[in-house]
């Protein structure tokens, strides 16, 4: 077993493993050595402190969290997960928990403000002072979810008719409060968004050469849209800097580059963990309880256990048919699997492209004749070489009802996997949660109904 020894030698303070940073850091801990574990994270870069305080147990996280010197503190928490950032608040003194609140980016005080208890984020937004709160509020009246809601209020701007130099100045003047300098927004009298010019191009001109004779036109996002389709486009764009306009054009902030990249990991992870069949959680891993890892699985569970049942139901109307020719219930499997991965990889293509705003409720029409296309193509495919494989093994009429079988249910299981996500937005639901459990679930017993009825058809059962 790893004693406190251990953990002191130059091998324990040079540790990169996070794991066992973790593992040591909890050793010292418990042996109540806070002096060795103070040397050890102060020896630790602050991303593997946040490593480290994602694996760790709620009374580690608290310890290690307060034996950051001040400045390393700051870098961590807002670097942490919003949920873990609430926990920590709930184990500070007062005191410390202010000035932490007070130093976050307004963007990340909001993200931490949906996470806390309502009392405790009214406490923490009234010790900010008029400018903070006004910057704060300004993030926190956008709908969540909306790049609004993610963006920063503190930037760097511009005007067409200033000089390089006087820009410059202007930078120079807010470089400690600016989200970025690196990519400028040009705005009009207004406010309103004319322009974006680069801080580089700004430093090669001469002092006098007016701004919009070196401003290009700006992509932009509107502050309501939803935020992966603003993060999409500022990926997709290489953009250093999206800026964000309201429904008058006027700039209310920023979306920087690494703010875009944590949202669509953030989307990404939710997509997974809902093609998964269960919702995503919200902190990492390894700091999440077993019971929220339950309770996030449970209820899909209970979905395809339901589908199950509804697919035994199935087998057993069919029992007759299938007694007649035993091989049929050789190819359920087959029949099933191939009509569920149909519909959810339609169901995936057509969510993605909900969210990156390539296509909307009112293109259903599209939407279906697209899918029909798709499905009838794979059918054909997929039905030609199992009729073929089930010719050759068994005999040319039972191919017949495969390559059929799946011909059909290829069409079938990719219009309706594709049409879901567009009926889920139009009521207002999440497409994701009509993703993979609810397709599988509709297209197994639905895919076995077709195959026995074109089985008696074809056998003359």
């Amino acid at each position: 077993m790893t004693g406190p020894d251990d953990a002191r030698s130059p091998g324990a303070v040079t540790v990169r493993d996070p794991a066992e940073a973790a593992r040591r850091l909890d050793a010292l801990i418990g042996a109540g050595d806070l002096h060795a574990a103070a040397d050890m994270v102060e020896a630790l870069p602050p991303s593997l402190v946040v490593d480290v305080l994602e694996r760790s147990g709620a009374r580690d996280r608290a310890v290690v969290f307060r034996l950051l010197p001040k400045g390393r503190a700051l870098v961590v928490f807002e670097a942490l997960d919003p949920s873990l950032q609430s926990e920590l608040i709930r184990d500070l003194h007062a005191e410390r928990v202010n000035q932490l609140f007070t130093d976050l980016d307004p963007d990340d005080r909001a993200g931490l403000v949906d996470e806390l208890p309502a009392h405790v984020a009214t406490r923490l937004l009234r010790e900010l002072d008029h400018a903070e709160q006004a910057l704060t509020a300004a993030v926190l009246d956008y709908p969540t979810g909306s790049v609004g809601r993610r963006m920063s209020p503190e930037f760097v701007s511009t005007h067409p008719d200033l000089t390089a130099g006087e820009t410059l100045e202007r930078v120079l003047r807010r470089i400690d409060q600016a989200e970025t300098i690196y990519a400028i927004p040009v705005t009009d009298d207004q406010r309103r968004l004319v322009g974006i010019v680069g801080l580089r191009a700004i430093m090669r001109a001469e002092p006098g050469t007016p701004v919009r004779e070196l401003m290009n036109e700006a992509i932009t996002a509107r502050a309501r849209e939803s935020a992966e389709a603003a993060a999409r486009r500022s990926a997709d764009e290489r953009l250093i800097v999206l800026p964000v306009v309201d429904d008058e054009h006027r700039l209310v902030g920023i979306l920087t580059f690494d703010d875009a990249l944590r949202i669509l990991e953030d989307a990404e992870t939710e997509d997974t963990a809902r093609a998964g069949g269960s919702e995503p959680l919200r902190r990492p891993y390894l700091a999440t309880p077993v019971r929220t890892l339950v309770r996030s699985r449970v209820v899909w569970l209970l979905v395809l256990a339901f589908g199950a049942a509804l697919t035994v139901q199935v087998l057993e109307v069919f029992e007759a048919t299938i007694e007649q020719v035993v091989a049929l219930s050789l190819f359920v499997p087959l029949i099933i699997g191939t009509g569920g991965n149909t519909g959810n990889q339609a169901a995936t293509t057509v969510t993605r492209a909900l969210a990156l705003g390539d296509v909307r409720p009112r293109d259903a029409l599209r939407v279906l004749g697209q899918e029909i296309r798709a499905g009838f193509t794979l059918g054909v495919i997929l039905g030609a070489v199992g009729s073929a494989v089930t010719g050759l093994v068994y005999d040319a009429d039972l191919g017949l009802v495969i390559g059929l079988t799946l011909l059909a249910l290829c069409t079938i299981a990719a219009t309706v996997g594709g049409l879901m996500p567009l009926l889920a937005q139009a009521v207002r639901a999440d497409p994701a949660v009509f993703s993979n459990p609810f397709i599988t679930t509709f297209v197994d017993a639905t895919g076995l109904v077709v195959y026995f009825l074109i089985a008696r058809a074809v056998l003359g059962l």
